[in-house]
């Protein structure tokens, strides 16, 4: 089913509007005036150097007088501005890329820059010519760190040593290089507790007899650090006690940055503050490092409306009420609504109804522990069935690191649904558990890295006094095929297994359907499943699915998406690859700040004779 995500928007007039705080179809003409340029210096520029390949492309991009060109200068007293800004921009470039020995000449007007006063008269444009000589590549000669870390105890203080780096005899001179192990050297001594760890001095003496440079760095560690007291302050409604016990930084242990980091992420997972900082004080007595963190608190209350659309499914309204902080302690209630499944002509008895409320005590047994109960109604409309359901839940989340987290909670469900087999009630209990191992860059728009995703739920049903189990897993793969991520390779697979009685005695929600946005597009919403002898569908005991998509990023704001989608479900065996259901399309994405904006359309391969000819999507974010 195609989404628009639930979004708080600030309309600012016909030009444009505010979605998350980033501006969309702004009106340009609207400028501030301060930005505009009094006295405009057109001007061109070339670049003249004997470099070639990765440093001619260093020179280029180091070089802001290239990359403006085409954008006036503030005056004569401007370009020569960027000129003297540029003659250290690319000599770091060229030191960057291990050139030592090179020559900058920046001529404007056919004079060099350095030379000109600041009231130079220019022509308009000006001609500005870079000539840069990169010169011979140096490589590292005796490189030395006095008074580096011992080999760390524990596998979680060990640090990428500076050879790793780059950072040894006959390799690349790179200034990068050095500043690299610098942080490396100091964080090998700060990951076994020296927390004041700094370099005092520092050697760089490049040899132009013998293009080699040799490089001695001298840390001072400094004392072992102990976490000391914690401090809170900036708090209104939030304990400040629990805000330190939040952190799970414990008075006495030794130091570690890696438990700094994990304090700073559970309280912003809180979802309490709008600005939060740790900050450590100077060691005192017995090496003891106190700490003080600094928080700015949110509004109470947020809420947000949005929609859903789908040319198959229709219209479909949402909006949800959030209480954060209710009692001092970081905990939420989350009220939700939507009606959905809004076609033309107007027919309410399709309409689909939701509602619920959710409520989440943070830091339940431990500062990575979450307590959620919740409660909820609908009604469904769907092609192979109508439900009719109520259900309570209650369990608990535990952040095991920061990709895998999992969950277990008891629930309770009371159901009706209409479908071929009759009209049938259902009252089940059950457990659900889940982990969730998410290590892609970015969860709305991933680039590299994978999600992983496994379920099991077990559960009885009283009506007919059957016992079930119920599994699935899902992968997902990102692959990146060319610098700066311009092509990805994306692939997602899905299975799903029910163990139980026969159709006819397990939930309809229970069993598996494809189809839809989330699942094979082309295809409505759940209207892939077991077609009966006759002719009617309902869902099936095993699932597959997959996804393949090549992302395509032409421009910065703008890129194109292909893809292939396949599912298949049966009822005895597990389908096999012969009989997938399968849907091909392409895709528009708009690249914003929240993540791409998602056009798609599909095209049911072999559909059926209820299945549409096409269908569209649109939503935020990659479609997985």
């Amino acid at each position: 089913m195609a989404v628009l995500a639930l979004m708080p928007l600030l309309v600012t007039g016909a030009a444009g509007f505010e979605l998350f705080g980033f501006k969309l179809f702004e009106d340009q003409s609207e400028i501030d005036a301060d930005a505009v340029i009094g006295d405009p210096q057109p001007y061109t520029a070339t670049l003249q150097t004997n470099a070639t390949g990765d440093i001619e492309s260093a020179i280029r991009k180091a070089s802001s007088l290239i990359a403006d060109q085409g954008t006036p200068a503030s005056g004569a007293s401007g370009l020569l501005a960027k000129a003297r800004a540029d003659y250290r921009r690319i000599l770091a470039a060229l030191y960057n890329q291990g050139y030592y020995g090179g020559m900058i000449s920046i001529l404007v007007g056919g004079r060099e820059a350095a030379n000109l006063p600041p009231d130079t008269s220019l022509p308009d444009p000006v001609a500005v010519v870079l000539r840069v000589e990169s010169g011979p590549l140096f490589r590292f000669g005796q490189v030395r760190i006095t008074q580096s870390a011992p080999p760390p105890i524990s596998d979680d203080d060990v640090v990428e040593s500076p050879v790793e780096a780059g950072f040894g005899a006959g390799l690349v001179a790179r200034a990068t290089v050095i500043a690299k192990a610098e942080q490396l050297a100091l964080e090998a001594w700060r990951q076994q507790g020296f927390a004041e760890a700094e370099v005092i001095k520092r050697d760089v003496v490049a040899d132009h007899a013998t293009d080699t440079v040799d490089v001695v760095i001298t840390v001072s560690p400094g004392r072992r650090a102990y976490v000391g007291s914690i401090g809170v302050s900036g708090t209104d409604r939030m304990d400040p006690q629990f805000v330190a016990e939040q952190t799970g930084l414990i008075y006495g242990e030794e130091y570690d940055p890696d438990d700094v980091t994990r304090a700073q992420k559970r309280l912003a997972r809180l979802d309490v503050f709008r600005a939060m900082r740790i900050e450590a004080a100077s060691i005192g007595k017995e090496g003891v490092m106190p700490f003080d963190v600094i928080v700015e608190e949110q509004a109470q209350r947020r809420f947000g409306v949005g929609a859903t659309y789908s040319s198959i499914d229709g219209l479909g309204i949402e909006g949800f009420h959030l209480w954060r902080n209710l009692f001092g302690r970081a905990e939420r209630l989350r009220l939700d609504a939507k009606i959905a499944g809004i076609n033309w002509p107007v027919n309410t008895a399709e309409f689909d109804y939701a509602f619920g409320g959710t409520f989440t005590k943070p830091g339940f047994l431990n500062p990575d522990n979450d307590l959620v109960a919740a409660v909820s109604a609908e009604r469904s409309v769907l092609p192979a069935y109508t439900e009719t359901s109520a259900s309570a839940r209650v369990g608990m989340t535990q952040f095991l690191n920061d990709q895998i987290t999992l969950d277990g909670l008891a629930y309770y469900e009371r159901s009706l649904f209409d479908d071929d087999f009759g009209d049938r009630n259902f009252s089940l209990v059950g457990l659900t558990s889940g982990l969730v191992w998410d290590a892609r860059d970015d969860a709305t728009d991933a680039t590299r890295g994978f999600y992983l995703n496994l379920t099991g739920e077990p559960f009885y049903e009283f009506f007919y006094g059957n016992p079930a189990f119920r599994t699935t897993a899902e992968v997902r793969g990102y692959l990146s095929l060319m610098a700066d991520s311009q092509l990805v390779l994306a692939g997602r697979a899905k299975v799903g297994v029910l163990v139980g009685p026969e159709l006819a005695e397990i939930p309809p929600d229970r069993l598996f359907f494809a189809g839809g946005g989330g699942s094979v597009r082309g295809y409505a919403y759940k209207s892939i499943g077991v077609e009966q002898p006759n002719g009617t569908l309902t869902g099936g005991r095993y699932l597959v699915e997959g996804s393949v998509e090549a992302r395509y990023r032409a421009t910065n704001e703008i890129g194109v998406v292909g893809f292939v989608d396949a599912g298949y479900v049966a009822d005895d065996t597990f389908p096999g690859l012969n009989e997938l259901r399968v849907g091909v399309g392409a895709g528009l994405r708009y690249y914003t700040g929240l993540g791409p904006l998602r056009l798609d359309v599909a095209f049911p391969l072999n559909k059926g004779p209820d299945d549409p000819d096409y269908a569209l999507y649109v939503g935020i974010g990659q479609a997985f």
